[in-house]
C-alpha cells in the first residue's frame, strides 16, 4: 500500500498545517486500510520521519521497519550534510534536458545517467507535479514533532537503515543517531549514492531490502 500524503493535488489536504496533522492523517489511514493487522512499515526521506513516529503509536503492530533515505532533523539548518557531490556526472545527458527538468534532477542526482532519469521520471517527477505549494507551505511551517521521536522503549523489530553516502539533502552522519533506539537494526551507508540511492544503486539496496524481508520473516512469533 501506498497512500497519497496530504499534500498532492488529489489528496484532500485543507486541515493539513503541521507534521503532526501528515501523521494523524497516516496513522487514520492505518486503521481504515488494515485495522489492527500486523504489517511491514517502510518509509522514505520524510517518509523515513513518518515512520518512525507511527511506529511509536502502532508498535505492537509493526513487524519490520525500513528507513531509506529519512530525515532525522526536520530543519535543514541543523542537520550534519556532505557537500554536494556528483560521482557519476553526465553533462551531455543534462544539457539535453528541459531547463526544469535538468534543474529538478540534479537537485538531488548522484549519478546522471539515462537510467537514473527514467527512474526519477517514473518514480519522483510525478509526485513533485502534483504537489499542492499552499498545502506543503503549511507543513514546512511545522515541520518538526513536538517531542522527541525515540522517547519510549527500543522497538526491537527487525529494522533496516540506509542511507546514501553523497546524500546532500538528509545527510547520512544524522542517521547514525538512531541505531541505539533500534537494537535489530542494519545499518547501511552506501557511496555513488544520494538522496535517491534506491535507483542509483538499486542491486545493492535490493539486496539490503531481501536481507531485512528474511530477517522479519525469521523472526519468532509469540
Amino acid at each position: 500500500m501506498y497512500p497519497d500524503l496530504p499534500w498532492l493535488d488529489a489528496s484532500p489536504g485543507d486541515a493539513v498545517s503541521s507534521t503532526r496533522d501528515v501523521l494523524d492523517r497516516v496513522d487514520a489511514f492505518v486503521d481504515e486500510a488494515i485495522g489492527d493487522e500486523p504489517f511491514l512499515l517502510v518509509g522514505e526521506s520524510y517518509g523515513g520521519y513518518l515512520a518512525r513516529a507511527l511506529v511509536q503509536r502502532r508498535r505492537d503492530q509493526v513487524l519490520g521497519l525500513a528507513l531509506i533515505c529519512p530525515m532525522v532533523v526536520a530543519e535543514a539548518s541543523g542537520r550534519a550534510l556532505p557537500p554536494r557531490t556528483v560521482r557519476r556526472p553526465d553533462p551531455e545527458l543534462i544539457a539535453a534536458l528541459d531547463p526544469a527538468e535538468a534543474s529538478e534532477f540534479t537537485d538531488v542526482a548522484v549519478i546522471e545517467s539515462a537510467d537514473t532519469l527514467a527512474s526519477f521520471r517514473a518514480d519522483v517527477a510525478p509526485g513533485l507535479a502534483a504537489g499542492a505549494a499552499a498545502t506543503i507551505a503549511r507543513i514546512r511551517s511545522a515541520y518538526a514533532l513536538d517531542e522527541p521521536i525515540e522517547r519510549d522503549e527500543p522497538f526491537a523489530a527487525p529494522t533496516l537503515i540506509v542511507a546514501g553516502r553523497q546524500d546532500w539533502i538528509v545527510g547520512y552522519l544524522d542517521q547514525w543517531d538512531l541505531v541505539e533506539h533500534y537494537p535489530a537494526a542494519s545499518f547501511a551507508v552506501l557511496d555513488v549514492a544520494g538522496h535517491n540511492l534506491q535507483f542509483e544503486r538499486p542491486r545493492l539496496f535490493g539486496a539490503l531490502v531481501r536481507d531485512w524481508l528474511d530477517r522479519v520473516a525469521d523472526e519468532p512469533r509469540a
